[in-house]
């Protein structure tokens, strides 16, 4: 059996973090390029290179106080991964003096002709900390790491607590996990990670099932009892309230039928798919455009023992003609693919990534989506309408829009609908909203009934 190949040293994973920051200025995503990431590094990048992107737009502040000219983008990189790291935080990851060594020992293997430069700015920034940090949260970037456009729309959109989401897309989320319900029960296996050294609790949220569990602290999921057999997946608790609004499993909520045909129609990577498969026997059709994502639908089936159990087609669901067989759908899941900004802690590239202009694209295509799938559901059917964001475009004023083109007395929205989740403590979006889970990512979800009488217009 061959042994594990030992963690790379420092100097390297800050090197591999410092690409890591500069694929993602160059307008690629984190996720991806974390893929092909050496192996035995990958942990170790993930995490000092998702932090520096938590605090890139400090750091990038910082930089330009410190050296207005600035430098090729390789050391670019480099200087703002280490400054980021540096950034006053209740938890170092390593002593000052540690990390810029090493970012130095980083810099003589990248480009050797930088390194008193880059020696330099580090040793300023340590010996002059409290001042410059003082001077660069008077900016916006630097106060809040987030894009001038996104700021303002957080601030239009939730006046009261602008300020508490963006200081939340700066925490590290925490890991939890969703047990397989045709396996075990949640109770179940908080006791068995207690018997391997973890600590962890049960979300006692009746909407949860008993399946969500919440990590001490986080960990690589090849450590998780029963991963790989497939009794344990890691899904946040706002994306596990899905599969409760599809199957009517809430206080007074008429419950699918056994074999009810479902439709999961932007599917990937699988997460909601496999969950709505534990919890009930349904005839179950995942779709989504991009037959890579499809495969991975696929594999997370297989992983989870739950191979054959649904259809999974590549097809964009739009093209109704393409794919549908003319028989309605009881239930309806819309998954849309959205900004992604109620993730943003935790996949920070997302918001250097996005630009204004994308929320008017996504929002034509979440219309597009919700047009062409509502006349495939049955009459008394449900569908449900998800994206992991806080933006009100594309959550309560798309469904708002929605309703409006509906002929009247087709539908109605569901009172129990969760609204705007946002990744605040009490998870609550406004007076009245629905009742609130433990502290989670951001989400939209409404719940809409097609009522027995509709007719198409």
């Amino acid at each position: 059996m061959n042994a594990a190949a030992p963690s790379p040293p420092l100097s390297r994973l800050l090197d591999l973090a410092a690409e890591l920051v500069q694929a993602v200025r160059e307008g690629r995503s984190a996720t991806d390029w974390l893929a092909r990431c050496p192996p035995e590094a990958r942990a170790g990048v993930q995490a000092l290179g998702l932090d520096a992107l938590r605090r890139l737009g400090a750091a990038t502040e910082l930089r330009r106080l410190l050296a207005p000219r600035p430098p090729p983008p390789a050391v670019d990189a480099l200087l703002c991964t280490a400054l980021a790291l540096l950034w006053p935080q209740a938890a170092p990851p390593y002593p000052d003096h540690t990390l810029v060594d090493q970012a130095v020992n980083a810099a003589r293997q990248r480009t050797p002709a930088a390194v008193p430069f880059l020696n330099a700015v580090l040793r300023r920034f340590v010996r002059e900390r409290a001042a410059l940090v003082e001077a660069v949260e008077r900016t916006p970037l630097g106060a809040w790491n987030h894009p001038a456009w996104w700021i303002e729309r957080v601030r239009r959109d939730w006046p009261t607590q602008w300020q508490a989401l963006l200081r939340a897309g700066q925490v590290r989320p925490p890991m939890t996990l969703r047990v397989n319900a045709r396996r075990s029960t949640g109770a179940a296996y908080v006791q068995r990670l207690a018997e391997v050294g973890r600590r962890a609790s049960l979300l006692a949220d009746p909407r949860l099932a008993g399946c969500a569990v919440q990590l001490a602290e986080p960990c690589p999921v090849q450590q998780l009892p029963g991963f790989a057999e497939g009794e344990v997946s890691v899904q946040d608790a706002a994306a596990q309230l899905a599969a409760g609004l599809v199957l009517g499993a809430g206080a007074g909520a008429q419950a699918l039928a056994p074999g009810a045909r479902v439709l999961d129609a932007c599917a990937a990577p699988g997460g909601k798919t496999a969950q709505l498969l534990e919890r009930a026997e349904l005839e179950l059709l995942a779709l989504d455009s991009d037959p890579a994502r499809a495969a991975r639908i696929r594999d997370t089936l297989q992983r989870l023992r739950l191979p054959g159990q649904a259809q999974v087609r590549a097809v964009d669901a739009r093209q109704v003609a393409q794919w549908w067989d003319g028989r309605p759908f009881d239930a309806i899941l819309l998954d849309a693919p959205c900004s992604a900004s109620g993730i943003v802690r935790r996949h920070p590239d997302i918001r250097w990534l996005r630009r204004a202009d994308d929320l008017r694209a996504l929002a034509r295509l979440q219309d597009e989506l919700l047009q062409a799938l509502w006349p495939l559901l049955a009459p008394g059917g449900r569908l449900v309408y998800a994206t992991c964001s806080i933006f009100k475009a594309e959550g309560e004023q798309r469904i708002d829009a929605f309703m409006q083109r509906l002929p009247p007395g087709s539908a109605r929205l569901d009172p129990a609908s969760p609204g705007h989740l946002l990744p605040l403590p009490d998870n609550a979006a406004a007076a009245g909203a629905a009742a609130t889970i433990a502290p989670s990512d951001g989400f939209f979800y409404a719940l809409i009934h097609k009522n027995h009488e509709s007719h198409e217009s």
